[in-house]
């Protein structure tokens, strides 16, 4: 059947039947894209409908009709439940195909046709399911190389299934070797495979073709790199998109490569962290790390020599002041303390009470308490690896300047332990992150670092955290930190203060304490994020933050810069990159710390 045979006319205004194709009876083209045929068949010897997908171009050669036929049959083998089933896989006069059951369900061109305005949350569930079973496929070494609106097959319950696996196949010359060129063509196409997922996305998501293209391909060769042409999902969508659905359909079309989705695998990830979020049905990354916590517990102890720690070592008559303080350079065990201490009280009945002062901490569950907390910790640096490790080392050292800002800027009154306990906890999710998913951790940070500039964007903004995460995991940082201090028993008023201000709210003055509280951690975390920024744009960060909470917490640059850099009395001296803590070397003990304190 010669290319020019095939009939441009849509599927809808079709006749019944056409003409003849081998044995089927050829009664609508589905679709018509530059690689690729669907079309929808009766099949004579059977007596039912299928689906007909070919590519659009016949194999050059015996060889290449043969290389085709192996490749196709090697992705029926692939099976899965989101990958549709073969129903048979043939060819006539030379030109393959590969036929589905029509029964399996309505095209997504059909069911945008009937529907055209499907919920974020449904749009979201057929494309995870896509990329359930697209990943699934790559993995075993196949790709599709066409995904179109009618490559994905939805059934009455919504399930959704992918036909055309291996039936787009890369163009070689007919003399060509094929089995030195599969790998590298699979594996690139994998990735441009994934790019149409998320162009699928926005078409869903916009309720309109991409660049008023129907065929993905073409918008594939109109986006940068290739072409000029932006894609990111507007502001006029049938429906509210929320803000994390936002970050993930725009990551998967990012202009810049090296920020997109290369795996359906981190790309279904991100989008299904966001629907069962959205669900709330506690799914996704939380559940994930909630099991990571029982398994390998909250973070690793920076201190060495816990087995000493005993009744005989002299600890019980040091003042509780003491203790605590050498408690706090440990945020694993100084977490751990808040844990059992606030499980307790929630188990014994005294539900919303809150415990965040380690000297009442230390009083209520003893020193024979406080050797357990310390034994059920794992050793730095649990089961990093070295690079990760120092990671995590850097990113607790931070937190632990934050933590000795927000005291030296608290006002008169404030107990200085809790203030340093809500400012730690405010950075919860993204110490637990670093810990359990360093992988996840890293590509949140390079989505933060600002594309390359180009003519049309001589100075491109960098993605926030919030929207990095959101790309990385479907939720935001805090989310993941407030999950695990629900699951800990923490109360109410806790949860909020270890909510830091939002980047783009306006910071009011506070109406309690605990707004108090939370405003004052909020602009110590936000100060050692100004200081993390590249050196020239260090000091504007660090003001600007401090205009921002200055008439709420009746604070100025003054007593910020003197905070940033104790004993430094001059308004104008540069702020300093923060020093590494003693909490963040791991090396030696409580005993050994309690007797340095008491030489010195």
């Amino acid at each position: 059947m010669p290319a020019s045979t095939v009939p441009d006319t849509p599927a809808a205004a079709q006749p019944t039947p056409l003409r003849s194709f081998g044995r089927f009876e050829l009664r609508a083209l589905l679709s018509k894209s530059a690689r690729s045929l669907v079309w929808r068949v009766l099949d004579s010897r059977h007596g039912q409908e299928l689906m007909l997908c070919m590519p659009r171009e016949k194999p050059n050669s015996a060889a290449a009709l043969e290389h085709w036929l192996r490749m196709a049959q090697a992705g029926e083998r692939v099976q899965h439940p989101n990958l549709a089933p073969v129903f048979e896989i043939g060819q006539v006069e030379n030109w393959p195909y590969v036929a589905y059951d029509r029964a399996l369900g309505e095209t997504l061109d059909e069911r945008l046709a009937r529907q055209a305005a499907p919920l974020p949350l449904d749009a979201a569930g057929w494309v995870a399911q896509l990329l359930e079973g697209l990943a699934f496929a790559h993995e075993a070494g196949h790709a599709h190389r066409d995904i179109q609106t009618t490559s994905l097959i939805i059934d009455a319950n919504d399930k959704v299934r992918l036909i055309g696996l291996e039936v787009a196949q890369e163009v070689f010359p007919a003399n060509v070797d094929f089995n030195a060129v599969t790998r590298r063509a699979v594996r690139e196409s994998a990735e441009e495979d994934v790019l149409c997922v998320g162009l699928l996305l926005n078409r869903i998501l916009s309720g309109k073709p991409v660049l008023e293209e129907n065929d993905l391909q073409h918008v594939v060769q109109q986006m940068q790199p290739i072409g000029r042409e932006m894609v990111r999902l507007g502001w006029e969508t049938p429906h509210p998109i929320p803000d994390p659905l936002r970050a993930i359909a725009n990551r998967a079309t990012d202009r810049q490569a090296r920020q997109r989705y290369h795996l359906a695998r981190s790309f279904w990830r991100a989008l299904d962290g966001w629907r069962q979020a959205a669900a709330q049905d506690n799914g996704g990354p939380i559940v994930l790390l909630l099991d990571k916590l029982q398994r390998a517990g909250h973070l690793p102890t920076t201190t060495t020599g816990m087995h000493r720690f005993t009744g005989g070592s002299g600890l019980e008559s040091q003042h509780a002041s003491a203790l605590s303080e050498l408690v706090l350079k440990d945020m694993a065990l100084s977490l751990e303390l808040v844990r059992r201490v606030n499980n307790a009280l929630k188990l014994s009945g005294h539900v919303g009470e809150t415990v965040l002062n380690i000297q009442r901490a230390i009083q209520m569950i003893g020193l024979d308490g406080l050797q357990l907390a310390a034994n059920a910790l794992k050793p730095w640096p649990g089961p990093l690896q070295p690079v990760a490790a120092e990671m995590l080392r850097q990113l607790m050292a931070r937190v632990t300047k934050a933590c000795q800002v927000a005291q030296s800027l608290r006002p008169a009154g404030y107990d200085g332990e809790v203030v340093h306990l809500i400012t730690l906890m405010q950075n919860l999710g993204r110490l637990l992150l670093q810990y359990h998913f360093p992988d996840d951790a890293q590509q949140i940070r390079q989505l933060m670092v600002p594309p390359e500039p180009t003519e049309e964007m001589p100075n491109p903004p960098a993605m926030s955290e919030q929207a990095a995460a959101y790309a990385v995991l479907g939720c935001d940082l805090d989310a993941l930190g407030a999950a695990v201090a629900r699951h800990w028993g923490l109360g109410d008023e806790l949860m909020q203060m270890i909510r830091r201000q939002p980047l783009d709210g306006a910071v009011h003055p506070p109406r309690s304490d605990a707004d108090t509280l939370r405003l004052t951690s909020s602009l110590a975390n936000e100060l050692m994020d100004a200081l993390a920024l590249p050196e020239a744009k260090r000091r504007p960060g660090v003001e600007a933050a401090t205009r921002r909470y200055a008439k709420a917490l009746g604070l100025g640059l003054r007593e910020v810069m003197e905070a940033l850099n104790p004993g430094a009395h001059k308004p104008g001296q540069a702020a300093p990159a923060p020093a590494s803590p003693a909490a963040a070397a791991p090396g030696s003990s409580l005993r050994e710390r309690l007797a340095a304190r008491g030489n010195s």
